[in-house]
């Protein structure tokens, strides 16, 4: 199964997106992890990570990733660490199947979109704290969003380990 993944992988990154057949699914950091190992060592990995409820913005970030980079992995998480007392995290739409559809059709290579029991485990408490965003309106609105989207983008990072990425504004 690894020398398939490698090969299916590797070939994807030479093939004209319309040409591909799909996208690879990890739901899991540990699948994620051995999908990032199987990829070409040389490969440049674009990275667009997502919390889903796609929209043309997300759509341009992928396909300049698309443009620039050998394999496209996005991700789809819906970050509870990022969302406050009463910010309605259980109401943050949530679609998996269509936006899994739309990385499809924009030629992305790997879909990472793990649970949050997955990235963040019950006995969790390393965060990535930056300093002077409690200072800025959104971060005197919302304490403690900015810890949280450092944190997931660390942990996407090291899970993923892109070349490059791609964020909104």
């Amino acid at each position: 199964r690894y020398n398939t993944l490698k090969m299916s992988v590797a070939v994807a990154a030479n093939v004209p997106s319309a040409a591909r057949v799909g996208m690879a699914v990890s739901r899991t950091i540990a699948a994620m992890r051995s999908a990032r190992r199987a990829m070409p060592p040389d490969a440049k990995v674009g990275f667009v990570p997502t919390m889903g409820a796609l929209h043309d913005g997300h759509l341009s970030l992928v396909k300049a990733a698309r443009a620039e980079n050998d394999i496209v992995v996005a991700s789809i998480f819906v970050n509870p660490t990022q969302f406050g007392e009463g910010e309605d995290l259980d109401k943050y739409p949530r679609q998996l199947q269509k936006d899994s559809e739309l990385l499809t059709e924009m030629g992305v290579d790997h879909l990472f979109a793990p649970e949050a029991d997955s990235m963040y485990g019950k006995h969790h408490v390393t965060y990535v704290d930056p300093t002077g965003f409690d200072d800025i309106a959104e971060g005197r609105s919302r304490p403690g969003h900015f810890r949280g989207v450092a944190t997931v983008v660390t942990k996407l990072f090291n899970i993923v380990q892109p070349t490059n990425a791609y964020f909104g504004q």
